[in-house]
């Protein structure tokens, strides 16, 4: 099965590609690596979950708020390369979360993202990962994510 129809099998549909808010572009491509810049968990320009894990948001709603920040990343791949049939292998996925002091669950918060990617890609999908605690993050979002990917040449 495709990703594509991984997506449309789990209710999924991208979202529309998020604006840069800064002076930089959504993907770059080197050889065969396709390098995503981070992705917040914003739809359609709107926040979907914003504040400190461990205050305003728990493990779960961080899980959802990596979630939205993996179909923005995808939703970035496909608008580089045209589909996602084109990812052999999710190489590298960096998630930062917004917490507080002293927060030890990020695995479990970015655990929405990389579930997602598996979801979606199969065995292709397991990736090295960082899940990193942060005192904040850009527009006050709960978490965001960065991915690498391999393409097909």
């Amino acid at each position: 099965m495709t990703p594509e129809a991984r997506l449309a099998e789990l209710g999924l549909t991208l979202p529309v590609s998020p604006a840069s808010a800064g002076n930089y572009v959504p993907t770059v491509r080197t050889g065969s690596l396709l390098f995503c810049a981070g992705t917040i968990c914003a739809l359609d320009g709107a926040m979907t979950h914003t504040g400190q894990v461990g205050r305003e948001q728990t493990v779960q709603t961080g899980y959802d708020s990596a979630r939205v920040c993996a179909l923005n990343a995808l939703t970035n791949i496909r608008a580089a390369t045209g589909s996602l049939d084109r990812v052999t292998r999710v190489v590298m996925v960096s998630g930062f979360v917004n917490a507080v002091p002293g927060f030890a669950d990020s695995p479990a918060v970015i655990n929405g993202a990389s579930d997602l990617l598996v979801a979606v890609f199969g065995e292709a999908g397991k990736h090295a990962r960082a899940a990193v605690a942060v005192s904040g993050l850009p527009k006050n979002s709960t978490t965001e994510v960065q991915i690498v990917v391999e393409l097909k040449a």
